[in-house]
């Protein structure tokens, strides 16, 4: 510091130094200076100076900054000083930027700045180590510092960690800093780190990361915390969006049912802070990562059926049906309600269920649909309740069912006490609002979508148009509002009616004969719609124009040719006449290349800015996509080609028709198939069962013939003895009419063996028969032969395993006489070896005795060779050259031991 103030000083005294000469002297200092606390003060100096003079201090000072951070690391302070002066130069503070112009070239200077430190990868890899210090004026820095690097540069910096040894690892041990200030700016980092790279979005999930960010959530009040709690929510959308992995790893942990209290808001009118609207819209937006249509079906589905079973669900449709929430947090939770309900039947079945708090209560579904078709409320929430319709219908023909049965006559109010989904539909889609017309049209458009039983129901619907008139049908009415144009007075845009209608139109026709009969047998429809398509004119009327092409052309293509004044030819002529099949085809190009369409069939979400965008539904941009190039076809073809391809589909039914039956008939013979293999299988075990019984009872009988011999033999053969039975009366505790029932049951076993084959045999001729008699139509096509090859393939296969049955029954009955046999002869060697093991231990026992005797023997000698040495040894008679010998073979005994152990080591 004392050098500054003399540099600084100096100044004063003599010619005056510039900002760069100073910096210059600065970075002199830190270079050259041995002390510490110079290196420190000159550090310090150009960390003030940083801010205000950035370019300079850049340019000058960042290979001596950073050389500080390589030699340095014992000495925190200097290390921290450092860091704070690389922050300011790399950093945009849009804070002390009041000018565009200065803001572009301040964010323009740290791009530079940070390409110039990240240019060595080391020095990436030296801020990483930085982090595992506690001291907090080296890693507090050393987080903001590479916050600033990934901001700056986000995509070359995330490489660079990707490829650090535990680089990641240790930007996730932030998030267990107990110091808060860290731990936040940890989160602020990983923001940065994860964004767009879906490698580093695995390494930091499989890190434990949700469960840390979902603990700091909880400690920090959830909905109800701060910014923390916003920064971590957006941290979860980074590891979640478009990222199947993390998704499935999400669910499979169970964090879905940690989400559920975030949602338990409950009814009081205040408290919504800010804060709180905007993390509830973060989390809301975090449900519906998990369930959106663009992820995989299956992904979607599992985490609809989680959120369902974990009670998530039914607390978002709590808060729907809420009071005081407000009107940005019930759009969203529509539009999330939606994406879980979507194409998932529970789902769909229990919001049908969800009724609104009223009195009486009336069904979700009606209240949101009110909403819809009111012009006072707010834009993006008429949007949401249309979306979240059209999801509950996406899939769902037992939704469709209920919305068109409210429109027929058998189930509508007469009473007038309630208002049905069906009543709303048609109010809105004759409303004076053009907007309303629309969402009506589509939405019931939807309750028709790939539905041909409800297309052909609605066809019943009858409106009362005037008191004194007959009721015309839906149909009708909506074609007569299509006549009539522009004639009636709307608010709103001028074709957005009419687009909505001509939706609604093409949707119920298409795939329906039923129904295109119904629309042509209006005489007026076929000219209107020719006199709309052959007119020139402007550029906005050229879409309503496209729509008449694509209803007119439907009207061709799935006519059944049931009325005589507009066969298919004949509206193709009228075509050529009135309009010219070129003119048509390219009217009816102008749907597909109209600027709105490609935007609605990008997501199923109607999210447009505006009223007067509200033109296409994403669903009738796929059908328009199937549709067109097959209308195209069917407009040019000939007479001749239409007769040719309708004998094709004729030809087809029939064999259709033949296959079916031949189905039916190999459906019938596996049934048939399964009952006798069921009763097979039954009778096999009957005839277990009896057979043991029948073995048990032999063998009961046998002890009893064995014991009756026994005794005759004791009692002698020439009289019978006083205890004997006689005819009639009891043998050793078996009545005769016990021995009369296993006769029976014997002859039972015998009797269930030949109706078993009884059996068999009558389903061979039962196969044999169906063989012969089935009738073959239409044996000169192909297709049929085809069939009737397939049957009898079918019957051979049939036939072929009743003999591998039959083979089957006589081998179990072989095994069974093999296993009695078998039996028999164990039994027989069971007794052999007990006699041979009784006569081996009699020997074991004598030669215990010998060897006993043998060993008393021998201690008898050895006492009398003693003794007799030892009467040598009195006697003076010389004994030494046996006990030398003796000696000497003891120590060779000795010596080759120790060399077998030598031996024996050295192999170890």
């Amino acid at each position: 510091m004392n050098f500054l103030r003399g540099v600084m000083g100096g100044q004063s005294a003599g010619p005056q130094h510039t900002e760069a000469e100073t910096i210059q002297k600065l970075c002199d200092r830190v270079a050259s200076s041995t002390l510490l606390d110079d290196r420190r003060n000159a550090v310090r100096a150009l960390k003030s100076l940083s801010k205000k003079y950035r370019l300079e201090v850049g340019i000058q000072a960042m290979e001596h900054l950073i050389h500080v951070l390589q030699t340095d690391r014992s000495d925190s302070e200097i290390i921290g000083y450092a860091l704070d002066t690389l922050y300011n130069i790399i950093s945009n503070d849009e804070e002390e930027e009041l000018e565009e112009n200065s803001t572009r070239q301040s964010e323009d200077l740290g791009s530079q700045f940070t390409e110039i430190f990240i240019k060595q990868q080391e020095n990436v890899t030296l801020l990483l180590s930085l982090l595992e210090e506690f001291d907090f004026h080296v890693r507090w820095p050393s987080v903001k510092l590479l916050t600033s690097l990934l901001k700056q540069l986000g995509p070359q910096v995330q490489q660079i960690i990707l490829v650090s040894p535990m680089g990641v690892s240790r930007l996730m041990d932030l998030l267990a800093d107990s110091r808060e200030v860290i731990r936040n700016d940890g989160v602020l980092l990983l923001q940065a780190l994860t964004r767009s790279n879906g490698a580093i979005q695995k390494i930091v999930a499989f890190e434990n990361a949700f469960e840390r960010l979902l603990d700091i959530i909880t400690e920090e009040g959830s909905s109800d915390g701060g910014i923390v709690v916003e920064d971590c929510l957006i941290l979860l959308q980074n590891l979640l969006k478009n990222n199947n992995s993390n998704q499935n790893f999400f669910k499979e942990g169970s964090y879905i049912q940690r989400m559920k209290p975030w949602f338990e808001v409950g009814d009081e009118n205040s408290g919504w802070s800010a804060q709180k609207v905007t993390n509830l819209h973060l989390m809301l937006q975090l449900v519906r990562v998990l369930v959106s249509p663009t992820n995989p079906p299956g992904a979607t589905s599992s985490c609809q059926k989680a959120m369902f079973q974990c009670g998530l669900l039914q607390q978002l449709c709590t808060i729907l049906m809420a009071t005081g929430v407000p009107a940005d947090i019930l759009t969203e939770t529509i539009n999330t309600v939606s994406e879980v309900i979507r194409g998932c039947q529970v789902n769909q079945d229990y919001f049908a269920s969800v009724n609104a708090p009223s009195n009486p209560p009336r069904p979700a579904i009606v209240v949101l649909l009110m909403s819809m078709v009111n012009e006072r409320q707010p834009f993006v929430l008429r949007c949401a309740v249309l979306y979240c319709f059209q999801c509950f219908l996406y899939k769902n023909q037992k939704g469709q069912g209920e919305i068109v049965s409210t429109l027929l006559p058998s189930t509508i109010d007469a009473t007038g006490s309630s208002v049905s989904a069906g009543q709303l539909l048609c109010g809105g889609l004759f409303s004076t609002d053009s907007l309303s017309n629309w969402c009506a049209a589509v939405a019931l458009a939807h309750a028709l979508q790939e539905n041909a039983t409800q297309k052909e129901q609605l066809l019943r619907v009858q409106l009362a148009t005037s008191i004194g008139n007959p009721p015309v049908s839906l149909l009708q009415q909506c074609t007569n509002i299509l006549a009539q144009g522009d004639k009636i007075d709307r608010r709103g845009s001028k074709i957005q009616t009419r687009v909505g209608l001509l939706i609604l139109l093409c949707t119920w026709l298409s795939n329906c004969p039923i129904a295109v009969t119904h629309f042509l047998h209006n005489t007026a429809n076929v000219p209107f719609l020719t006199g709309q398509i052959a007119e020139n004119l402007g550029e906005e009327e050229q879409l309503v124009q496209g729509l008449c092409a694509l209803l007119l052309g439907i009207s061709i293509y799935f006519n059944d040719n049931s009325l005589e004044t507009y066969l298919k030819e004949k509206l193709k002529q009228l075509i050529e006449k009135r309009i010219g099949k070129e003119n048509f085809i390219e009217k009816l190009g102008f749907i597909s290349k109209h600027e709105l369409y490609s935007r609605a069939s990008q997501k199923p979400q109607p999210n447009f800015p505006s009223p007067e965008y509200m033109i296409f539904d994403h669903e009738f941009t796929k059908l328009v996509k199937e549709l067109e190039g097959v209308i195209t076809k069917a407009i040019y073809k000939s007479s001749e080609e239409d007769k040719k391809e309708e004998e094709v589909k004729k030809t087809l039914e029939q064999h259709d028709n033949i296959v079916t039956h031949y189905k039916n008939m190999i459906r019938e013979q596996d049934l048939q198939l399964e009952e006798l293999k069921h009763q097979v299988s039954t009778l096999k075990c009957q005839n277990e069962q009896l057979q043991t019984a029948v073995t048990q009872q032999a063998s009961q009988i046998q002890q009893q013939k064995d014991q009756y011999n026994l005794l005759k033999v004791q009692r002698g053969k020439d009289s019978q003895p006083q205890g004997l039975p006689s005819d009639g009366a009891q043998v050793n505790g078996i009545q005769p009419e016990e021995m009369s029932r296993l006769r029976e049951e014997i002859e039972e076993l015998k009797s269930n063996q030949e109706r078993l084959q009884s059996q068999l045999a009558e389903k061979d001729s039962l196969i044999e028969n169906l063989t012969k008699s089935v009738p073959v139509p239409g044996e000169s096509e192909a297709g049929a032969a085809a069939g009737v090859a397939e049957v009898e393939g079918r019957l051979s296969v049939l036939l072929q395993e009743t003999r591998e049955l039959q083979n089957e029954i006589k081998v179990l009955s072989a095994e069974r006489t093999a296993l009695k046999e078998q039996l028999d002869s164990s039994n027989s060697t069971i007794a052999i070896l007990q006699n041979e093991k009784d006569k081996l231990e009699l020997e074991i026992t004598d030669s215990k005795k010998e060897q006993d005797d043998l060993l008393v023997l021998l201690a008898d000698q050895d006492q009398k060779i003693l003794s007799l040495k030892k009467k040598l040894k009195d006697l003076g008679h010389p004994i030494e050259e046996e006990d030398e010998l003796e000696s000497g073979d003891q120590d060779e005994e000795d010596d080759e031991n120790e060399d077998g152990g030598k031996d024996q080591g050295l192999s170890i």
